[in-house]
């Protein structure tokens, strides 16, 4: 039987791994919304369908879709606290998936996998703003290092399967991610959903919000939609192994503090908001260089920030009993 037969006519056959988190509702919103091509056919799973950390389950899953592409976004994640709690687990729980889910991927002939590792993997004493080349340049940040070497080391395995296998396995480095389906937790989440949910609760119970750290960090802030725009483009289009930044431009970073300010407008917030210092900052900046990202594509629109959050604090409170948190 030819492929496209296999297939219903269609020639690709894209298994999303973490296909029900943040950035895989994104893409899968795109797909649904017409983003889609014509001979793409689109699989979302998610940890439901198999545990990525057990080789036998991947490979299952691998024999059962028979994909010709995955984009390969699960991942064991957490905020700043969380990450400093568990280090040990993040690295093994990571290694494994990610292991699993490319080697698998070479044994059942996946033509391209991408990746999706994070700015945390960058070494803690750099000089900025951060490139595509210096992943690799010195230690990562104490304080999540099991999980930053387990993202590090898919851009080894990727340049080994091309030199041993040559396979086109590669990895997109997006900035802070946030939008529609992140993770509200206040505890183990990332700073803006954290903050928005802390927001809403302040608002409802007529209390202070108070922000965790002095507020002065400055993050690149990316949404969901706009990455998941990008991702579309790197697996059709984007041929390197060495992995591409995606992000907002050094100019659109924006401090913690600002952040706090534009949630609090987008969801009319009007009682006292506090910065408690004795909470860790984390890293001061991690600014990434967006000059690769825009020689492939100088046009592409990024979504206004205050628009973003207003989007996302809007989807929040609408979902309230459904979003994680």
């Amino acid at each position: 039987m030819a492929d496209g037969e296999r297939m219903g006519m269609k020639s690709k056959r894209i298994l999303v791994t973490g296909g029900s988190g943040l950035v895989g509702k994104a893409i899968e919103q795109l797909v649904t919304e017409g983003e889609g091509q014509a001979d793409e056919e689109w699989i979302f799973l998610s940890s439901k369908d198999a545990d990525l950390t057990n080789a036998a389950e991947t490979s299952a899953l691998f024999a059962k879709y028979q994909p010709t592409h995955v984009i390969h976004l699960a991942a064991m994640v957490g905020g700043l606290f969380r990450n400093m709690k568990y280090n040990l687990d993040f690295w093994r729980n990571n290694v494994h998936m990610n292991d699993n889910v490319l080697h698998s991927a070479h044994l059942h002939g996946v033509t391209k996998v991408v990746s999706c590792l994070s700015t945390c993997i960058f070494p803690d004493k750099t000089s900025y703003p951060i490139d595509e080349t210096m992943i690799h340049n010195g230690p990562p940040h104490h304080s999540n290092f099991g999980y930053s070497y387990a993202k590090r080391m898919i851009d080894v395995q990727n340049r080994a399967y091309s030199e041993q296998h040559e396979r086109m396995f590669t990895s997109v480095i997006p900035t802070n991610v946030f939008g529609k389906y992140d993770n509200f937790n206040i505890e183990d989440g990332h700073v803006l959903p954290g903050l928005i949910h802390k927001t809403y609760l302040a608002q409802r119970n007529g209390t202070a919000l108070e922000v965790w750290g002095s507020g002065k960090p400055k993050r690149q802030f990316i949404y969901s939609l706009d990455l998941a725009r990008l991702f579309l483009w790197v697996l059709r289009e984007y041929e390197e192994i060495q992995p591409i930044i995606l992000s907002v431009g050094e100019e659109d970073e924006v401090s913690i503090k600002e952040a706090a300010e534009s949630i609090v407008t987008a969801m009319g917030f009007k009682g006292e908001v506090t910065f408690d210092t004795s909470k860790s900052d984390g890293q001061y900046k991690k600014t990434a260089s967006n000059s690769k990202l825009r020689k492939y594509l100088p046009d592409f629109k990024f979504t206004p920030f205050s628009q973003a959050i207003k989007e996302t604090c809007d989807w929040f409170v609408a979902n309230y009993e459904l979003a994680r948190k």
